[in-house]
């Protein structure tokens, strides 16, 4: 068993979700810029329970059921001093830069774990990750009380963006993506919209539908695929002077309408990860501002975790997002049914 550094706490994990990227490693030996070098333990979407402390660690206590953020920056650097760790040269990330915590016990920063209080389940723990993407991109793209959004991709990340966006006071969001089935879990989240496209729709017509249902032309588009359609589908939606947030990982290079862009001054915008948004996607979930479970369609024990990647990676329209659990469902869930 691993002992944890002064700074450090060792966790006996919980939970742990598959992300895209996960099934990535599993499929292509990577993604983006990230290319699979030597072994490399997955997982980053987790939770888990102190079960030891680092000399100089005083937030935290053994017993303690926490989130576990997997950024850790370098803490010296320009953009860490700046508060976006996200994008430290230096950082370390589960399951990218380093190992991740699809494991028994797994040692990690201390100020990277966030304690869960009695009502959140250990499930949603393992979610606060993708959804701290949720919210660092709707922070990006400027979601606020009143906004109209279009969310491309309902995915794992699409579907967390929406949820985001309803909490943040948007009045109006329309999810598309391929598959019906997707779309109609977008419905049940809280979707005021949703249009499931075809690649035998033109560009044109796909627009003048995302308006028909929203009543204008979003404000705020947040494309969630890294697909070059959807990413050019975006910037022909946006209302002139709005933003277009791109978070999906695609090709390297990719066409893009940057003159549609310019003529119209809309706002194109990255967003990477997450940076100090655990606290906010954490609220969230405790004061029921989002139902976060809904996005669970299957769970699996830490031996099935063949069966578990295989179901992500070929479970097409019915997996959303698959939950392993290293502990009984139940065990550090005292106070609550899941």
């Amino acid at each position: 068993m691993p002992r944890p550094r002064d700074h450090e706490v060792l966790l006996e994990m919980d939970c742990v979700g598959i992300c895209g990227s996960d099934v990535h490693y599993v499929s292509h030996g990577g993604f983006g810029d990230y290319k699979l070098k030597d072994k490399l333990v997955l997982g980053h979407e987790s939770s888990g329970v102190v079960v030891a402390v680092g000399a100089d660690v005083t937030s935290l206590q053994v017993g303690d059921r926490v989130a576990i953020e997997p950024a850790i920056g370098c803490r010296t650097c320009r953009h860490c001093k700046a508060g976006r760790y996200n994008i430290c040269p230096q950082g370390v990330y589960c399951a990218t830069t380093g190992h991740g915590n699809l494991c028994n016990y797994y040692t990690h920063a201390a100020d990277c774990c966030f304690k869960l209080p009695a009502n959140v389940a250990m499930e949603e723990g393992a979610l606060l990750e993708p959804l701290a993407v949720g919210v660092h991109c709707c922070r990006r793209g400027g979601v606020g009380i009143g906004s109209t959004v279009l969310v491309l991709g309902a995915g794992p990340i699409g579907l967390v963006t929406l949820l985001v966006a309803k909490a943040m006071g948007a009045a109006k969001v329309c999810v598309i993506d391929l598959v019906e089935r997707k779309l109609e879990l977008a419905k049940t989240l809280g979707a005021d919209a949703t249009l499931a496209v075809s690649g035998h729709d033109t560009q044109d017509e796909i627009v003048k539908r995302i308006h028909a249902l929203l009543g204008t032309a979003p404000d705020i588009s947040i494309e969630c695929t890294g697909a070059e359609a959807c990413v050019q589908l975006g910037i022909e939606a946006t209302v002139p002077g709005g933003v277009v947030t791109l978070v999906g990982i695609g090709a390297i290079q990719q066409r893009v309408p940057i003159t549609t862009a310019l003529v119209r001054e809309i706002d194109i915008r990255t967003a990477f990860r997450y940076a100090n948004c655990y606290p906010a996607a954490l609220a969230m979930v405790a004061n029921g501002s989002i139902d976060a479970l809904k996005l669970i369609t299957h769970h699996y024990e830490l031996q099935e975790s063949d069966q578990a990647f295989n179901t992500a990676r070929y479970g097409l329209d019915d997996a959303v997002k698959v939950m392993i659990h290293c502990q009984p469902r139940n065990k550090n869930n005292p106070q609550r049914k899941v």
